[in-house]
């Protein structure tokens, strides 16, 4: 059963005996074909995304753009294969092919030189855009920050996070770059560019990218000034708790 979130607003739909009820989240040509952003799906026991996908696309006007095959899914906000089970709850995003323009990747750099927000933002410039939103985090307070990162796993995992950003905000472009090694006072150690049609859209996109990359990415931080040299104290990411 197919519930529109909107519309159900206010009223308990209990799912069936037998059944989890998952919420999805529709986006671009998948938003379009369904004719919503939100629907809370009953399936049976046991179902996988992939069989979410057939039942939207059995009740949607266009199911060539539910073809498993040509979208991906996130389970609870992370990427996962459509074979994994669904559990009661769970958010179920269907998440087609991103586009910052044609076959245009998320820009990330992970480097030991002195970074360049001009560079970075050019790197999201788009015709399109009606907002680029670019933040920088500076080395503030002290000397310097010693940074070290687990680099071949801090790119994809920040690649990862742009895709889903461009997705969920309707962004046309995202680039972040992280500097490795000493950051004098001052200078950049992170910079993030997003563009969108609009500035609310920027301004979200922005926010959700640089808050996930300090949460999620491997990278880590030493406070050097006189006297005194000691790693930022932080928190384990939420998929290794």
């Amino acid at each position: 059963m197919l519930v529109d979130v909107r519309r159900a607003a206010g009223r308990a739909h209990p799912p069936s005996i037998g059944a989890v009820r998952v919420r999805v989240r529709l986006f671009a040509a998948a938003r379009e074909a369904v004719g919503t952003d939100e629907v809370e799906l009953d399936l049976p026991s046991g179902a996988t995304a992939h069989e979410a996908l057939a039942e939207l696309a059995r009740a949607s006007s266009a199911p060539e753009a539910l073809a498993a095959d040509r979208l991906a899914v996130a389970i609870n906000r992370e990427y996962a294969r459509d074979d994994r089970p669904l559990s009661e709850g769970d958010e179920l995003a269907v998440i087609p092919p991103v586009s910052g323009g044609a076959g245009r990747e998320p820009l990330v750099r992970i480097t030991r030189e002195a970074l360049d927000p001009a560079a970075v933002s050019g790197a999201v410039a788009d015709p399109r855009a009606g907002a680029i939103v670019t933040f920088q985090g500076t080395t503030r307070e002290v000397a310097r920050l010693d940074y070290e990162a687990y680099a071949e796993m801090a790119g994809p995992v920040i690649r990862a996070i742009l895709v889903e950003a461009i997705a969920r905000h309707d962004l046309l472009g995202a680039a972040a770059e992280h500097r490795i090694g000493s950051v004098p006072l001052g200078e950049p150690s992170v910079v993030v560019a997003v563009a969108a049609a609009h500035r609310a859209e920027a301004f979200a996109g922005a926010r959700e990218a640089i808050d996930r990359i300090k949460a999620d990415a491997p990278i880590w931080k030493r406070e050097v000034s006189e006297g005194r040299s000691e790693w930022v104290p932080g928190s384990l990411p939420p998929a290794a708790r």
